[in-house]
């Protein structure tokens, strides 16, 4: 298990927000911080702080994506026409492991990474194993013939924890499913609040 896995829910602690809305997330016992200053008294946050906050809250819901790459997607952001922030989303929501959790084929965005990692997915019929691979509308996304009946694929695709959003088509059935279009900010199902301005004005300060 990677340090990433192991530590994913002490981003809800630091951060103080359930990220992904589970029932597992330790947030509703403990609401401070993890580690020996978690519990000091927190300081009115600065505009720098308060921006630094919705970058880490966006960039943790991805599966804790490195600083490197998510800067990339900023830039590729501001590189596209139209509002910088929803194009951020977008990019982000276009990410094939984003897909798979949103497909409900992986219970978490750190175990979707790892499905697509392993080689479980295919687009349009061709096998397919980068998880930064950014879908395009009308792609067919499908779990391999020989990965459809593993029980942690069957208990995502189960789970009552989330919803499959609009602008997603799927077929547990078969394990496959489609992207249909580019979604907007309003259109994200996020369990939280998340603020992708902030996040722009803090990578162009």
């Amino acid at each position: 298990m990677t340090k990433r896995l192991e530590s994913k829910y002490k981003i809800n602690r630091r951060l103080g927000v359930n990220l992904w809305g589970r029932a597992k997330s330790p947030i509703g016992k403990r609401a401070y911080g993890p580690g020996q200053h978690g519990q000091r008294r927190k300081q009115k946050p600065t505009d720098f702080g308060i921006q630094l906050m919705a970058k880490q809250k966006l960039k943790g819901y991805y599966g804790n994506i490195g600083e490197k790459q998510f800067r990339k997607y900023y830039e590729e952001a501001v590189r596209r026409k139209g509002d910088t922030s929803e194009t951020l989303i977008e990019l982000l929501e276009r990410r094939l492991d984003t897909v798979i959790y949103r497909l409900k084929f992986a219970v978490t965005p750190f175990a979707a990474r790892q499905f697509v990692n392993h080689g479980h997915i295919t687009i349009n019929g061709k096998r397919l194993n980068i998880p930064s691979y950014l879908v395009k509308d009308n792609d067919l996304i499908e779990v391999k013939e020989k990965s459809k009946q593993l029980t942690a694929v069957l208990d995502a695709s189960q789970s009552g924890e989330r919803d499959v959003p609009e602008y997603l088509e799927v077929d547990h059935r078969a394990m496959r499913g489609r992207f249909i279009r580019a979604p907007k900010l309003a259109d994200v199902p996020y369990p939280v609040q998340m603020e992708p301005n902030l996040v722009v004005e803090f990578y162009s300060r």
